[in-house]
């Protein structure tokens, strides 16, 4: 792992000892404008969100507080921070919903104490957003597993595989991955109608990813790639197929970028391409509707869509590095 990538990690998780407040600036107590916010995980694309919101509230003349936490994928921890912000009565809270069914009660809560919710990249049941969020931004997963497997099956045609035989690396307690995948296999399907899902495994941490990626390699015979559906499960199966000797029969086409999964696929040995939503450009939107709810201004429609980027080429993960020297996504 990278000096770089550790310092990102260890940020996020340092998020999940307790409430952290960034305060743009000094100002009366009475003047403040609070929102809570929540990050699902420690995965970097989370960095890039929280720099965006925070870039948001430092433009705000001095007088917003943004008081954050890391729910590390429990939804007990995200109720728990959703009381609390009730409790300090802030104007807003934003989350990345651990649960589509599990995370209705606290946002349900949240919504009668009149506090706005802005739920991004995953939320709750459509009814419940309907009912009790104010809007809900996401890149249209659907469309995003779609663009990379559009990129796939051109992969294959170029390579002549027929019947290419796919494993996949997971993130399926969550609905927008299980949207992520039907994009992919939809999209290969049409163009490379002999293809095959020959696995799926859940693997959204990277250790994980990395022990599900070897097993599936071993177990499943000849794989000609995995798709990754996040940044954990994309970096993993790149490292499972180096681990395993499978460079140049086995390929990734994978989700989220970071600033390793940038350089692996500026190589290309491995990684073929990448579909991404900038974790800084949601984190900005995020911050932009949450002023939009505190300053009472009506929604127009309540999923709000944000764009979703393809990176196939080394020159593209080129420029991507060039652009995020922070590494931040």
């Amino acid at each position: 792992m990278t000096m770089l990538l550790k310092n990102i990690k260890h940020m996020l998780l340092a998020i999940t000892g307790g409430l952290i407040i960034f305060s743009a600036g000094a100002q009366a107590k009475n003047d403040k404008t609070t929102i809570g916010a929540i990050y699902l995980d420690t995965q970097g694309y989370y960095a890039g969100v929280r720099w965006g919101v925070q870039d948001g509230a430092a433009k705000g003349g001095g007088k917003i507080e943004i008081i954050e936490t890391n729910a590390q994928g429990d939804v007990s921890k995200e109720s728990s921070f959703i009381d609390t912000m009730i409790a300090r009565d802030v104007n807003a809270v934003v989350l990345s919903a651990v649960s589509v069914n599990g995370s209705v009660r606290a946002i349900k809560r949240a919504n009668e104490a009149n506090i706005p919710v802005i739920c991004y990249n995953t939320c709750i049941n459509e009814k419940g957003v309907d009912n009790y969020v104010y809007a809900y931004l996401v890149g249209d997963p659907y469309e995003f597993g779609k663009k990379l497997g559009n990129t796939a099956a051109d992969y294959f045609i170029e390579k002549k595989i027929t019947e290419p035989a796919i494993a996949v690396i997971n993130c399926e307690a969550f609905e927008v991955c299980v949207q992520r995948r039907k994009g992919f296999e939809d999209a290969l399907k049409a163009k490379v109608p002999g293809m095959k899902i020959v696995a799926n495994q859940e693997g959204t941490v990277l250790d994980k990813a990395i022990s599900v990626g070897e097993k599936l390699l071993i177990s499943s015979g000849n794989v000609d790639a995995i798709f990754g559906e996040s940044g954990g499960a994309t970096l993993g199966a790149v490292k499972a197929v180096r681990n395993q000797n499978k460079v140049g029969k086995t390929v990734v086409f994978g989700s989220d970028m970071t600033t390793e999964i940038a350089q692996e696929l500026v190589n290309r040995q491995v990684l073929q391409a990448v579909v991404d939503i900038s974790g800084k450009k949601m984190g900005a939107l995020v911050f932009t509707q949450a002023m939009n709810a505190i300053n009472r201004q009506p929604v127009g429609q309540k999923v709000v869509q944000v764009p979703i980027d393809l990176y196939a080429s080394s020159q593209s993960a080129t420029d991507w590095l060039a652009t995020h020297k922070d590494g931040l996504p």
